[in-house]
């Protein structure tokens, strides 16, 4: 193979025995020359033959795909999905493993990420160790739970929908994608062509039968007429102002969860697994245990999922304030939670709307932010407010130890921990800390 540049290793074969399984879906392994690489479609133990599909001479590590697997690991299945493996789709990072062995390899990177980044034990988090399938998801080894409702299909340059492989944007024509729901399959995006469209989101509510396709039109792309196998609302991306515009049908969908439902509108945030709502509002309402007449906030609080949840719970004597960066998402929570007038949502960073509203003390607190955290400012102004409990809703590991670290410096500690597998085959994994401040352990 043609090396991209002199000094490029893009090619290059090593024979390795594979390491420790690390953070973003891959192993770690090393040459003889002691040169680290971060091995994918492998699994810890193997021995592998590793190609490099990124670096140089002079990188501190290298990317690489296992192309010929010399020494299997119990824990390898045949994958199940014909895109899935070296140079195809990017979608899944654990199709080649057993389900049972993806979620111990989870357990593991979280296990890694709190010790690191937070100097914590498992132990010390108030965690098992284990990783819970969601409800339904116990399959058979190479079986494939459908679980994702959402799924954004990248178009080729012949109009043909596929996925985008790993760390590219080279589009994996695909003609189904096995973790997408049967309601995003029976739409039939993959059987028809789009000419002139860079991407099609495909969205199906489990909370109802609304379905929806967002499309992307590439620079001067005209719409095309969209026929699909089942009823479905059609909403563009505005090629000047990026917004989301309605073509026909409604402009939002509408879910279930806590035995409320939540409209959310054009594409906007809402959890992916049919599953995790539900799961994340139990975890998070058995660990914050309101109280009547508590006051709440719900941090970076979307649509209100955990808003309505704690409105339901404070009773006529308590509050909750939401706060969101969204537009679309604070319209639609104020919508979603019209009836409770004890929940108020705030529209804007938490980092600057928190501090603006004067509030000194709070009972509760949830928090769901986005993956790259919380941050140390806020953490520290959330500890300051005395909350005798603190939910944080975590989707990316390193994230939530960094917080936590930040958090056992104002006083903080976990005092339980879940992990749940709420993103079958890849390598993301959704956690709920609660913590309570040091010195009061009731």
């Amino acid at each position: 193979m043609q090396h991209e540049t002199e000094a490029s290793l893009v090619g290059q074969e090593y024979e390795v025995e594979v390491g420790p399984v690390a953070h973003g879906g891959h192993c770690v392994a090393r040459t003889e020359s002691g040169r680290v690489l971060f091995v994918r479609h492998a699994l810890p133990g193997e021995r592998v033959v590793a190609r490099v599909t990124e670096g140089e001479e002079t990188s501190r590590f290298l990317r690489a795909d296992a192309v010929e697997i010399l020494q299997a690991s119990k824990d390898r299945v045949e994958a199940p999905c014909p895109f899935s493996g070296p140079g195809k789709c990017g979608g899944c990072d654990w199709q080649h493993a057993k389900p049972g062995a993806q979620r111990r390899l989870k357990g593991e990177v979280i296990a890694e990420q709190l010790q690191r980044l937070a100097g914590l034990t498992p132990e010390e988090a108030g965690w098992d160790g284990t990783v819970m399938p969601a409800e339904g998801d116990k399959l058979p080894a190479g079986e494939v739970p459908a679980w994702r409702t959402r799924v954004q299909y990248a178009i080729d340059a012949e109009g043909h929908a596929g996925l985008r492989k790993h760390r590219s944007h080279e589009v994996q024509v695909i003609d189904r994608c096995l973790i997408a729901s049967h309601n995003v399959t029976e739409l039939g995006i993959e059987k028809r062509e789009w000419p002139q469209i860079a991407s099609v989101e495909a969205i199906a509510a489990t909370g109802s039968g609304d379905r929806q396709v967002v499309l992307t039109p590439k620079p001067g792309g005209r719409l095309p007429i969209v026929e699909l196998d089942k009823p479905v609302s059609v909403l563009r991306v505005g090629e000047k102002d990026k917004q989301i515009h309605r073509v026909h049908g409604r402009p939002f969908v509408r879910e279930r969860a806590d035995e409320r439902t939540y409209r959310v509108s054009e594409g906007g945030f809402w959890q992916v697994h049919p599953q995790a709502a539900d799961t994340l509002v139990k975890a998070v309402m058995q660990g914050l245990m309101p109280r009547k007449g508590d006051m709440a906030l719900d941090l970076y609080c979307g649509v209100g999922l955990f808003a309505g949840a704690l409105g339901e719970r404070i009773g006529e004597k308590g509050a909750v304030l939401g706060i969101e960066s969204g537009k679309r998402a604070v319209e639609d929570a104020r919508h979603n939670l019209q009836d409770l007038d004890r929940v108020r949502i705030e529209h804007g960073r938490v980092e600057q709307v928190l501090p603006r509203t004067g509030i000194k003390e709070a009972d509760i607190i949830v928090l769901d932010p986005p993956r790259a955290g919380a941050g140390k400012q806020t953490v520290h102004h959330l500890a300051s407010l005395g909350a005798r409990r603190i939910a944080y809703v975590a989707c990316d590991p390193a994230a939530l130890a960094r917080d936590l670290a930040y958090f056992a410096d104002a006083g903080y500690k976990p005092v339980k921990l879940r992990a749940f597998d709420l993103f079958p085959m890849t390598h993301h994994v959704e956690c709920v800390a609660i913590l309570k401040p040091v010195a009061k352990d009731a």
